[in-house]
């Protein structure tokens, strides 16, 4: 699969493309990780239901543009002032993720979004609802207010990220231990794909501090339920029941938000669908999408 660059202005965005052009075009969208958390199984799966599959980095994040002038927001800053600290919004990340439709000459696509990536998806379907056939939003709120972590969840992200990560294998620790604390027992992580995505990631460009400036981008975000009453797509909102970061009633106010909205939820589930529950999830999608078992040929655009 080869790199490809869209550009935002100043922004480069690097994204790859999977499946046949033949496919029905969806867009992934990262969360606060690199393109690289869309594990390649997951997206075999995906081309299987009969979608043409693209994702890409964030801008802070992996080959994308990072901002490095920005500075970096302290942790009071993240904390207690985000309005203030902001470097960028919800909403340039949202027109990111429309740079890249532009680069794939994609009039619109089905959009699926994961934890930071799910609010990126939904301001995307507020703000730019002709571009968005569907809408899958994945262990996200509607508001940074409504069931973030809970403080002694919060303050243990804060204690890890004070920890330096100087080599590939500092960043394979730094995963190892993000997923005690933010996934579940009930569907344990591949260890060792777990490190290799710590490794990949840090030689691909990691930055702590595009990390904190999204994070800011998130907090700072406000409460997107007025807008989000006027999305017309089709839209799933997936959540898991044992999810630290967004806690299910974030994603129950999505789905309460959205018209018409699914809300699936899965018990034991952590912020990131687990390869045990992929088929099911992407069934999920593909049904959202309007596809059926055979492969659907892509439409105009």
């Amino acid at each position: 699969m080869t790199i490809e660059m869209a550009r935002h202005g100043d922004i480069e965005l690097a994204y790859e493309t999977i499946g046949p052009p033949t496919g029905e075009p969806l867009l992934l969208i990262s969360g606060i990780s690199q393109m690289l958390i869309w594990h390649d199984d997951a997206i075999a799966g995906l081309v299987e239901r009969g979608f043409q599959v693209v994702r890409f980095d964030n801008r802070d994040t992996g080959l994308s543009t990072h901002l490095h002038r920005a500075g970096r927001p302290s942790k009071l800053d993240l904390l207690l002032r985000p309005t203030q600290a902001v470097r960028y919004h919800l909403t340039d990340l949202a027109d990111d993720a429309v740079a890249v439709l532009d680069a794939l000459n994609w009039d619109s696509a089905h959009v699926v979004g994961e934890s930071l990536g799910g609010t990126i998806a939904q301001s995307m379907a507020v703000r730019h609802p002709d571009r968005v056939r569907s809408l899958t939003s994945i262990g996200a709120g509607p508001s940074p207010r409504i069931g973030g972590p809970r403080v002694r969840t919060l303050l243990r992200f804060l204690v890890l990220a004070r920890k330096p990560i100087n080599s590939a294998e500092d960043y394979a620790e730094h995963m190892e231990a993000l997923e005690l604390i933010a996934g579940s027992p009930d569907y344990p992580q591949d260890e060792t794909w777990l490190r290799e995505l710590g490794k990949r990631s840090y030689e691909r460009g990691h930055d702590q501090a595009g990390v904190e400036r999204l994070s800011v981008a998130l907090r700072a975000s406000g409460d997107r339920r007025g807008e989000l009453a006027a999305v017309r797509v089709p839209t799933l909102v997936v959540h898991g029941l044992a999810d630290k970061t967004a806690r299910p009633v974030a994603g129950s106010a999505t789905a309460a938000a959205i018209p018409g909205a699914r809300l699936v939820t899965y018990p034991g589930m952590p912020s990131h669908v687990p390869p045990q529950l992929w088929p099911d999830v992407i069934n999920e999608i593909a049904a959202i999408a309007g596809l059926d078992g055979d492969r659907n040929e892509r439409k105009p655009g």
